[in-house]
């Protein structure tokens, strides 16, 4: 039954093989002999079907997929015992953890529904994605440090196409979000490849020259924004395609509109609104606003889903602090499609935006040899967390304050100054 209703959906085989074949070639750029962890909705099986045929003529030598379930997820909500809310699978991230360190690369199909836990109860979503979080801390370590390459890519499920088309039927819904996921991940053109090489030589001009100014600091300003962001010591910008610390080139994100960095955890200053709604778990974060003093958010609010957002924010001490700083001007496709994904891989490529949480030790000058506590000392932030949420608009003005002083124009109403 679950194969058939698969098979009905309106999604373009070509356009599908070929985002699996840019998820192997670009997002991973597998080498021959190197495994292949892979983590899927079970909904997603035609795309992780095509993964393995791509992984296998690259030369992969075991693909190993996990796949999840939304049934499964909403038994345990509504069935499991209470104290079942503080546990995780810890074996299976350590598993994973082993597996990176071994050099296998990692591969996550996302394509879940945004509001699957919308209805639940909202501690229990809390406490189970706080124990999930410390759990994974060991593979997710490998991840945000590149210690391996990684990719993430999305399928248009029935249940997320709802989200983001409610008013038509479930055939047109994933229809019209396939063909949204396709332009974004760059594969409604037959020349893919050369696409991504292209996009790739772009986005690297764009963190050479940011890399050149050696920033101190990037001053925002537009409606209801005021705010200074301090970038840590010896910060390094990154965009696009990636050489993680076994060697391998990977785009991490497809798909991917964005420059980032890292910035001072400890030196953020002013106030600051989002632009577009976050999607967390569940539950949509609309308005968001916050203050910061000496880099932490000392006053948060929001007019929809603020408990969810407080409960973010007390998860620990660096939940409250910055671990990255990206910028993505208005003019990008995934804005200018108009809609919103409730998804943070693709939302956050529609808007320059901020993340609350962990660093990525990547972003700095020779991130791979520095330790975590000379990370710390140069500004990197720690925590359980690290979620995006977007604060550029059209109207969004951003400077780069130099060492001395002065400041170069890095965005004027949203689009790149240079």
């Amino acid at each position: 039954m679950t194969d058939q209703r698969i098979t009905a959906t309106p999604i373009d085989p070509a356009k599908l093989d070929r985002l699996a074949e840019v998820a192997v070639k670009v997002g991973l750029g597998l080498r021959p002999g190197q495994d292949l962890l892979l983590t899927a909705p079970a909904i997603a099986l035609p795309l992780v079907r095509r993964i393995a045929v791509h992984a296998y003529k690259a030369g992969a030598g075991i693909v190993t997929p996990i796949l999840s379930d939304e049934e499964m997820t909403l038994a345990r909500y509504r069935h499991g015992h209470d104290s079942s809310f503080d546990r995780a699978a810890s074996w299976l991230y350590e598993g994973m953890a082993k597996a990176f360190s071994d050099n296998t690369a990692r591969l996550a199909i996302v394509g879940d529904n945004p509001m699957l836990l919308s209805g639940e109860d909202p501690s229990k979503v809390a406490r189970a994605s706080k124990a999930n979080s410390m759990a994974y801390q060991p593979a997710l370590e490998k991840i945000v440090n590149f210690d391996t390459n990684w990719n993430i890519i999305a399928y248009p499920s029935p249940s997320w196409a709802r989200q983001v088309f409610p008013g038509d039927p479930e055939d047109v819904a994933v229809g019209k979000l396939a063909d949204a996921i396709f332009a974004a991940s760059r594969v409604d053109r037959e020349d893919a490849m050369g696409n991504w090489a292209s996009h790739n030589a772009v986005l690297r001009e764009r963190t050479n020259w940011l890399n050149g100014q050696r920033f101190r600091a990037l001053q925002y300003s537009g409606p209801g924004v005021d705010l200074t962001i301090g970038l840590a010591d010896g910060h390094e910008w990154e965009g696009g395609a990636s050489l993680s610390k076994n060697g391998i080139s990977c785009n991490a994100n497809i798909p991917t509109e964005e420059v980032f960095t890292t910035p001072h955890c400890r030196r953020v200053y002013g106030h600051v609104v989002s632009s577009k709604p976050l999607s967390y778990q569940g539950t949509l974060i609309d308005n968001i606003a916050v203050r910061f003093e000496d880099g932490r958010i000392v006053d948060a609010k929001a007019s929809r889903g603020a408990e969810v957002l407080n409960k973010v924010l007390d998860t620990d001490e660096g939940a409250r602090r910055l671990g990255e700083v990206a910028l993505v001007p208005h003019s990008s496709p995934i804005s200018q499609s108009g809609l919103l994904f409730y998804n943070t891989l693709f939302d956050e490529n529609a808007a320059s935006h901020i993340a609350l949480g962990q660093c990525y030790s990547k972003c700095f000058v020779n991130g791979a040899q520095l330790t975590p506590q000379q990370i710390a000392a140069q500004g990197g932030n720690q925590s359980l967390i690290h979620i995006d949420w977007m604060i550029g608009s059209a109207e969004t003005d951003i400077d780069g304050i130099l060492a001395d002083g002065s400041k170069v124009p890095v965005f004027r109403k949203g689009e790149w100054a240079k």
